[in-house]
């Protein structure tokens, strides 16, 4: 447990290290429990244990010390759905949560709102290996997965 002044309590030493380190355009992976955390991170990110906590939370937390890239289009990618549950419409409500989160005022700067990318099932996969670090959680919302680029202060 974390207790300092303004660092949320939700965020553990670990993945507060992990945000320190991150360089400008280096990626963090929020997984959702379903994502292969484990198995991404044996080709090089950082595994980071936050078991028991939802996305949104840690999300709201993370973006308040870490600001998104402005010299890319899109600093916030989704995993996009796999055509069957698009031919279904299968829902993504937390995808609505992590706009609110990611557009609210005070949190992002210039008051723009976030461009999100959406990305195929594999491909993030593939782009997650290349992450900084997962954050394996404990968020079960289908398609509950987002990366967030680091930008400059």
């Amino acid at each position: 447990m974390v207790i300092l002044k303004t660092i949320p309590r939700i965020l553990s030493p670990e993945l507060l290290y992990v945000l320190a380190r991150m360089g400008h355009g280096d990626e963090l992976v929020l997984a959702d429990a379903n994502f292969p955390s484990a198995s991404v991170c044996k080709h090089g990110p950082e595994l980071v244990r936050a078991d028991g906590h939802g996305i949104p939370p840690l999300l709201s937390a993370v973006m308040t010390l870490l600001p998104l890239d402005t010299y890319v289009p899109q600093a916030v990618t989704l995993m996009d759905l796999v055509p069957s549950d698009k031919a279904r419409g299968l829902g993504t409500p937390v995808w609505d949560e992590y706009s609110k989160i990611l557009n609210s005022a005070d949190r992002h700067a210039g008051g723009k709102k976030v461009d999100i990318e959406m990305v195929e099932r594999f491909a993030f996969y593939e782009r997650a290996k290349k992450a900084f670090a997962v954050v394996a959680t404990g968020e079960t919302a289908l398609y509950g997965n987002i990366i967030l680029k680091k930008g400059v202060i």
